[in-house]
């Protein structure tokens, strides 16, 4: 067993709780030992992939020779990049270019981890890893979500963003680095990935490839937030974002502030962040000279400052072939890579542009385990060999290198629930049957029927006890990404969670395309979130796991397939929130993100309401304040929360978001 020490982005997890996560853009691990307190810095990667690791090392350094350069930018800020060109020289290579804020650095001794994968490293490549503007060895100031310059013009030296870096970054390469045949295509996951693509509008004409994986597109719905409300989980995430380096460097500058808020063992993360209180006793304790927690103190809404950063409405007049990556599960970037891949296609057609979606984590995509699981359900074996030796590879090779035929369909899409691979030439599929599941006395769930519009079904909201997120009792965490698929029969048998569900399924029914909770609601309070869960409720006698402990008992499991939290104030406009009338009946729509997911003969179907999901979301108060992120203890109220029977969530079909729900003004 051993660990890479030099810096990139850390994470703080209990290692008793928390997997490792296995590929790295996205973090390094820093893992409290729960009986020593002993700290150990750890590459983002599992251990048991260590030895595959340094096999590829040695390929790396047989095949590849290594260089550094400061590639000079429009307005002479310099950045790092590392570029490793294949020892063989009797044919000329494209560049696959890697953008990143996570320390470019890590990949300097001759190491990939598995991304990109061993298939693009034996295929011979040029390796380019560059860090962005302000992190690491590269010089200038680091913006979160630099805001897109639109028709950024070339010759304007001041007019900078992620784009116009991403141009002068390829010209300069592809001008410098020796045998490059003028072709370049770039990748990344997480906050990679939505530098993938942001060099998107205004892409230099030698981009010819990109794939943005598990993307971020806007982090008022991505990452930080979900329907404007506040990922609490999120909160350690701070110090890696929020402090500006003093010169260059390879180490992590940020460390003294992530041990400010997790240098301590923490078993039980629900009663820590419960006793924590309101968000502004963060702000006080841990992050009050954070400018990134100070810009959403300050920006509590979809204002001006989350608009421009959004990538989304730049996404026009894409000529070059995109291919989009995300996971079912991934409870950072879902939201991200449906957007971006739909936003591609309503506003250039004539791109090649394709999306694959699996049943995976957080870019879980990037290694192989051998069995495909996330958390306690089985998919099937060698899942992300399949997608990394027929999609990504196939991809790449025909667009980088004219090498074959691209053979692939408009979406390649992951059944969770058939567990097999499906073919789409649009996504959503124009030939899906709508559905609606609508919500009856005693718990019943009606698919396509009608029900009693004038039921009601109430449930008592305490922000001093909330929802669990998850099944299990674990630690402090960064980004929890098991619950996404866990079971929720914690949340079943709570008196403050509506619960519906189906009779045994008489047949499969396949539910695929967007989600939209169509909501009729009231409160004896002003303000309430609302999260809706999606679930598949096996059947008693489902034959356990093999992956699994003894104690995780499949039958009768309550799978969670698709959720979303909405905070209740922004159901006309995410810019313009506003209370609720105290017991008047309310419209609240929102979608869930999309779904391919069939309910085999002998599940049920399962609807969960509830108005609290901690510590995932952080808690809102129930009584309207103009900040949560300032709201004071005795603001938090309990809140009688009641549902109404022409209430309904819309599956497939023609589903939009209400259009009074603005997102823009």
């Amino acid at each position: 067993m051993s660990a890479q020490i030099n810096g990139s982005l850390i994470l703080l997890i209990n290692i008793e709780n928390e997997p490792l996560n296995p590929y790295i853009p996205k973090y390094f691990l820093f893992i409290m030992k729960t009986k020593l307190i002993a700290l150990l810095l750890v590459v983002c990667v599992s251990f048991t992939y260590a030895q595959n690791f340094k096999e590829d090392s040695v390929y790396m350094r047989t095949h590849y020779e290594k260089f550094e350069y400061q590639i000079p930018m429009r307005d002479g800020v310099k950045l790092f990049t590392i570029v490793y060109v294949p020892k063989d020289q009797s044919k000329k290579y494209p560049i696959l270019l890697n953008r990143t804020c996570y320390n470019a650095s890590t990949y300097g001794d001759f190491k990939t981890y598995g991304h990109p994968s061993n298939y693009l490293v034996k295929d011979k490549y040029i390796l380019a890893f560059q860090d962005v503007r302000g992190r690491y060895m590269s010089e200038g100031t680091f913006d979160n979500m630099r805001p897109n310059i639109p028709g950024n013009d070339r010759k304007n030296k001041t007019a900078i963003d992620e784009s116009s870096d991403t141009w002068d970054s390829i010209d300069w390469m592809i001008k410098n680095i020796k045998n490059n045949n003028g072709r370049v295509g770039m990748f990344g996951i997480s906050y990679p990935g939505f530098y993938t693509a942001a060099a998107l509008p205004d892409a230099h004409p030698a981009l010819k490839a990109s794939s943005p994986q598990a993307p971020i597109s806007d982090f008022f719905f991505d990452d930080f937030h979900h329907m404007g409300a506040y990922l609490q989980s999120y909160t350690a995430a701070f110090a890696v974002f929020g402090y500006q380096k003093e010169g260059q460097t390879k180490d992590d500058w940020f460390m003294d502030e992530i041990m400010r808020f997790y240098g301590k063992q923490v078993k039980d993360g629900y009663d820590f962040h419960l006793k924590l209180g309101p968000l502004k006793n963060i702000t006080e304790q841990y992050h009050h000279d954070n400018f990134f927690w100070q810009q959403i103190v300050d920006h509590p809404n979809y204002d001006e400052f989350w608009q421009k950063r959004s990538i989304l409405p730049h996404l026009k007049d894409v000529k070059h072939a995109v291919m989009t990556v995300g996971g079912w599960f991934d409870a950072e970037d879902l939201y991200g890579p449906l957007n971006i891949y739909k936003s591609v296609e309503a506003s250039s057609p004539q791109a090649y542009n394709t999306i694959v979606m699996g049943p995976w984590g957080h870019g879980d995509w990037a290694n192989e385990k051998g069995k495909s699981t996330h958390n306690h359900i089985y998919f099937g074996d060698s899942i992300s060999t399949f997608y990394q030796r027929e999609i990504e590879r196939t991809f790449f090779a025909y667009h980088l290198k004219g090498e074959g035929q691209p053979n692939l369909p408009e979406a390649y899409m992951f059944d969770t629930g058939s567990k097999q691979w499906r073919k789409f030439d649009t996504w959503p599929p124009r030939d899906a049957a709508p559905l609606s599941l609508r919500f009856a006395e005693n718990g019943k769930l009606y698919v396509n029927q009608p029900v009693p519009q004038e039921a009601v079904f109430e449930y008592v909201s305490d922000p001093a006890k909330p929802v669990p997120y998850t099944s299990q009792t674990e630690g402090l965490t960064f980004t929890p990404r098991s619950f996404m698929s866990d079971d929720q029969r914690h949340a079943s048998r709570r008196p403050d969670v509506l619960t519906f569900e189906t009779d045994p399924l008489q047949e499969d029914v396949v539910l695929s395309g967007e989600i939209l909770a169509k909501l009729k609601v009231s409160m004896t309070g002003t303000d309430a979130d609302f999260v809706v869960k999606l679930i598949d409720v096996y059947p008693q006698d489902h034959p356990n796991y093999e992956h699994n402990a003894k104690n995780i008992v499949m039958g009768g499991y309550q799978q969670l397939v698709r959720s979303e939290v909405f905070r209740g104030r922004f159901r006309n406009s995410f810019a313009k929130p506003e209370p609720f009338k105290p017991n008047e009946i309310t419209d609240v729509e929102f979608p869930l993100q999309d779904i391919l997911h069939t309910f085999k003969k002998g599940h049920r179907i399962m609807i969960q309401i509830h108005s609290t999901w901690f510590p995932y979301i952080d808690r809102n108060p129930q009584k309207y304040v103009d900040n949560i992120y300032k709201a004071n203890e005795e603001d938090f109220i309990k809140s009688t929360i009641r549902v109404y029977g022409s209430s309904s969530i819309e599956i497939g079909g023609n589903n939009k978001l209400n259009t009074k729900l603005d997102f823009k003004k």
